[in-house]
């Protein structure tokens, strides 16, 4: 398996950024499983930018303008890679917008089929449970639709890690306490999401201390069909997700692991410039999985 990206194992940029690549994924001069792409002289070259092209042009990208990009973008490189079949994953997003390297992901990799959307899930490992938290990072404000086919693909996510999901729709209001339109979405995909998978044990929407309370929960709605603490909580807006997020890993000290970007068709994911190097470490473990399930599935 290939890895592509700034800050994975294998980047594209200036040879003297590559050299000083190639020395940090080799300390003391070891050797390295570990390809680097030097868009200045690769013969690959050709072959991507009129790849991108042809994705590209009904959207104003011009052959000059795919040309430079793809010299001069190691995310872009790094999906047309996935794309074509010399990759199996990509990590990218260590340093620069997040939106910058999604909308690669996004125009180059696309959604899997039978998903509309992308969306970003977050983990948060503390000394008493792990959270997982969505969207933290792509969609803004997410409809009730939206939202529930973040909640069912942040659920698959979930047992993926082999944990039963168990997911709480958050909100400033608590079972029906409040009118407001933030609120009253929330209850919809709550109605939706039980209608669609009956078997998910889900309930909202609440507030954030009943989510994860179920003495609070029970005292507020006796009959939640959540039963013990939420391990998924799906959050209104971005700004609501990404705040409690930031917020949360920091106050206890959590590791993060994340974002994770549900519904990419091929392993993709945008980190941000705060994660560590344990942080790259872990997703790409993650992305190796996630690549050798999909070639599983393919046959």
């Amino acid at each position: 398996m290939a890895l592509l990206g700034p800050g994975s194992v294998a980047a594209g940029g200036a040879a003297h950024d590559l050299q000083r690549q190639q020395r940090a994924l080799a300390p003391g001069g070891r050797d390295v499983d570990a390809e680097l792409i030097d868009p200045s002289s690769d013969p690959r070259y050709d072959r991507y930018w009129g790849a991108y092209h042809e994705l590209m042009e009904r959207r104003g990208v011009t052959e000059p303008t795919a040309r430079n990009l793809v010299r001069s973008s190691p995310t872009l490189i790094a999906a047309l890679a996935v794309r074509l079949g010399d990759a199996d994953a990509m990590i990218a997003g260590t340093y620069g917008r997040f939106r910058t390297h999604f909308a690669h992901v996004r125009d180059v990799i696309g959604t899997r089929e039978g998903v509309h959307r992308m969306a970003a899930l977050s983990l948060v490992v503390m000394p008493t449970r792990s959270l997982f938290i969505a969207d933290t990072y792509v969609n803004d404000d997410p409809d009730a639709e939206t939202l529930v086919d973040i909640t069912l693909q942040a659920a698959d996510a979930v047992l993926r890690f082999g944990i039963q999901p168990k997911v709480a729709l958050i909100s400033h209001s608590s079972f029906g306490s409040s009118d407001h339109p933030s609120a009253r979405k929330m209850a919809a995909a709550v109605k939706m999401l039980q209608q669609r998978a009956p078997a998910l044990e889900v309930d909202g929407e609440m507030h954030g201390d009943a989510a994860l309370d179920p003495e609070i929960r029970h005292n507020v709605f006796p009959r939640s069909r959540l039963k013990d603490p939420a391990n998924l909580v799906i959050c209104p807006s971005l700004d609501a997700a990404n705040i409690a997020f930031n917020l949360l890993k920091n106050a206890v000290d959590g590791l993060h692991i994340g974002p994770m970007l549900l519904g990419t068709a091929m392993p993709a994911h945008v980190l941000t410039s705060s994660v560590t190097a344990r942080g790259i470490l872990n997703m790409t473990a993650l992305s190796v999985v996630e690549a050798q399930r999909l070639a599983g599935a393919r046959g």
